[in-house]
């Protein structure tokens, strides 16, 4: 069977019998822990969500303060990961952290057993894309519209990258940073380089402002007006994007576009949630205290694990 795979964002590789997903803007996206809205004046439902997961967040709304409370105290010693009796800042990071790359975990799990064929517990490129590029492979004639042997080329290229130890295999952490490369530091060079070939159409070796705008909006005839939004994307382009005010985008501007380090949300959050049940100020949090403030925690924003925990009836 042919799976097509591209890449859509610098992120996702599309997977399965349907055509690659249609283009979206290459900004990373926000890597803020819920689209709700944080205002604690208001509630909690951004912490929340945070500390739970949008979707058991949802779970614990439906529960009985009682039933919160006890539930969240199994949690705690999740979260407590050196077993010391408290919750330290960067435990509740790690935490929060975690959380959000759920969804890497569930998506290699789901994927695993496809592509390792000889069950070695590791994947290997050649394993890869026979299932990927099968079809492909046999009767290379095939034309689709996609240039497959560009697309091999670019995965094995990434594929040797996330392949830390050059075994030629990829283990479960590997295959993650094959699949997810912009949520790992090695892979961060792989990942503005595929975006620069992506959007750099007179390869130059840069992004320029034309370019830049043509990735996001192409419009269907001359005649189309632009989008109020790109405006404001030509602005951020000249005022943000181009640093060096040199008219286009460098290796350096591209990665600080796609994957910024300015601000660290998981790091902000957990300093939030210490601050606000940190009842003795000794910059740590005991179980007594998260369970008191369990009003700011369970409805609150921060990790899936507490789904994970129910389905091994820990609860």
């Amino acid at each position: 069977m042919f799976r097509p795979v591209l890449m859509c964002l610098v992120l996702c590789i599309v997977y399965g019998n349907s055509k690659p997903a249609e283009k979206k803007s290459r900004i990373h996206p926000d890597e803020r822990l819920s689209k709700l809205e944080h205002d604690d004046d208001k509630n909690f439902d951004y912490d929340h969500e945070a500390f739970l997961g949008e979707d058991e967040a949802k779970t614990f709304d439906t529960l009985a303060p009682e039933e919160s409370r006890r539930r969240l105290g199994i949690i705690v010693t999740k979260i407590d990961s050196n077993s010391d009796g408290y919750i330290s800042e960067e435990e509740m990071k790690t935490w929060i952290q975690n959380a959000q790359k759920k969804h890497i975990f569930e998506s290699v799990d789901n994927q695993w057993h496809e592509y390792d064929m000889n069950k070695d517990g590791r994947i290997s490129w050649d394993e890869y894309k026979n299932v990927t590029y099968g079809s492909y492979l046999e009767d290379p004639h095939t034309s689709d519209g996609y240039d497959y042997n560009r697309m091999m080329a670019r995965d094995e290229r990434r594929f040797k990258v996330a392949d830390k130890n050059g075994d030629g295999k990829a283990d479960r952490e590997e295959f993650a940073a094959f699949l997810f490369p912009e949520e790992n530091e090695h892979m961060k060079d792989i990942v503005v380089q595929e975006t620069m070939e992506d959007i750099d159409k007179n390869g130059d070796g840069f992004i320029d402002l034309n370019e830049y705008i043509g990735d996001m909006f192409q419009p269907e005839s001359d005649k189309e007006p632009e989008p109020e939004w790109v405006a404001s994307e030509r602005k951020q382009f000249a005022e943000f994007r181009d640093k060096n005010h040199d008219g286009k985008m460098d290796r350096e501007e591209t990665l600080d576009w796609i994957l910024p380090k300015d601000y660290d949300h998981a790091e902000a959050e957990a300093k939030h949630l210490l601050h606000e049940a940190d009842q003795n100020g000794d910059g740590k949090l005991s179980s007594s205290e998260v369970v008191e403030k369990y009003d700011l925690f369970v409805g609150s924003q921060v990790t899936n694990f507490g789904e994970a925990l129910m389905k091994h009836d820990e609860f």
